[in-house]
């Protein structure tokens, strides 16, 4: 009784038609029926031996056999869509990373065989990149989208190992943020006082709120009675246009308490917008947002900035941007010797050292502070 062929058995073959060797490999994938596949053919039988034997020898890693001489371009160019569009990640990081891939990585890598990249390659891509004066953050960007792309091959068997990894991630000089001294905010909201946008950067800088979570308030995510707002999405430009979205991570989504002075505001604000609502008449489209555009409409977070530049301009503060606010409510707040993990709830960090490693150069007072109070505890 003849044995049946089991995954990975093979053979070689001269073809009468042309005289050409020939190897096949048998599949048998996932205990199904086995079917057979033809290696690519050589002129000698010795090279199709190789060819076959590489081919059992992927089969046994794990490897794909199909798509043993995939380029790096198609692949990265499929995983752009398939990959990203899987993936638990906001929709404007994925075409971040896309445009990474496309821009950077695809022109540089994607001649190379994807199952014969290797370390070396992956060096001489950031090195390139460097040299070319992109920066640190970038370079490091590019060598993150690399590394998820090549995960994701692995996870498909289309690689043994993933390369990037044994790649060290390049590192990005620490910078301190930018940040307004308290009397550099007044002037700013003295000079934003009576434009319509006035109460957003008072918001940005009271609540420490992200551009785009600002910009998706709702009036209902608002209680002026109770002196609270709640983060509960996100506005952001993508290829479908302004999308709102569930922010990322969990901990963005939260409850702010709001100074008596910013529900003052927002008070005058809601009273401005009733009447830029009855003066649109129809035109208006009622979104129930704090800071839509003059039809109700959401408004595009580069309009917003656009109007923030100007109100900067003009207050003699060139160079920031609204950002700019929310790292001001944080060291505001660290500055008045509220608990760094406060800090951390109220601006949505997803962990504590995020905060520490970001605002630590505006709490050296604080550390005197406590220096000074051990000496006096232990009455050195």
């Amino acid at each position: 009784m003849s044995r049946r062929r089991s995954n990975g058995d093979g053979g070689v073959y001269r073809r009468a038609s042309d005289g050409r060797w020939v190897a096949s490999l048998d599949l048998d994938p996932d205990g199904g029926p086995t079917r057979r596949r033809k290696v690519p053919y050589g002129a000698t039988r010795r090279e199709v031996v190789a060819k076959l034997r590489e081919a059992q020898q992927r089969l046994a890693d794990g490897a794909s056999v199909e798509d043993s001489r995939i380029l790096v371009g198609p692949f990265l160019t499929r995983w752009s869509v398939e990959g990203l569009g899987a993936a638990n990640i906001k929709a404007t990081t994925q075409e971040n990373y896309a445009g990474i891939a496309r821009t950077h990585l695809v022109p540089t890598l994607g001649h190379l065989r994807l199952d014969r990249l290797a370390p070396s390659d992956v060096d001489r891509l950031l090195a390139g990149k460097r040299q070319r004066g992109l920066s640190d953050s970038t370079v490091r960007l590019i060598y993150t989208v690399l590394r998820r792309a090549l995960d994701h091959a692995a996870r498909d068997g289309l690689v043994r190992r993933n390369v990037a990894a044994a790649v060290s991630r390049p590192t990005v000089a620490h910078r301190d943020a930018a940040v307004l001294s308290p009397a550099q905010a007044q002037t700013l909201l003295e000079a934003a006082r009576g434009q319509r946008l006035c109460a957003l950067y008072a918001v940005a800088m009271a609540a420490g709120l992200r551009r785009g979570e600002a910009l998706a308030l709702r009036w209902s995510d608002v209680d002026l009675h109770a002196a609270t707002l709640r983060v509960s999405r996100t506005l952001s430009r993508t290829a479908a246009g302004l999308t709102f979205t569930e922010p990322k991570p969990a901990r963005s989504r939260r409850t702010i308490p709001l100074p008596a002075s910013l529900v003052d505001e927002l008070r005058a604000h809601r009273t401005r917008q009733l009447a830029e609502r009855l003066a649109a008449g129809s035109l208006w489209r009622d979104h129930d947002l704090v800071f839509p555009s003059l039809t109700g409409t959401p408004l595009d977070p580069r309009n917003a900035l656009r109007a923030f530049t100007a109100t900067a301009e003009r207050a003699g503060l060139a160079g920031i941007g609204l950002h700019t606010l929310r790292h001001t409510c944080a060291s505001l707040l660290l500055a008045q010797g509220v608990h760094p993990r406060i800090v951390m709830e109220t601006l949505g960090h997803s962990g504590i050292s995020i905060t520490m490693d970001t605002y630590s150069h505006v709490m050296p007072p604080q550390q005197r502070e406590a220096a000074d109070r051990m000496e006096g505890a232990l009455q050195w």
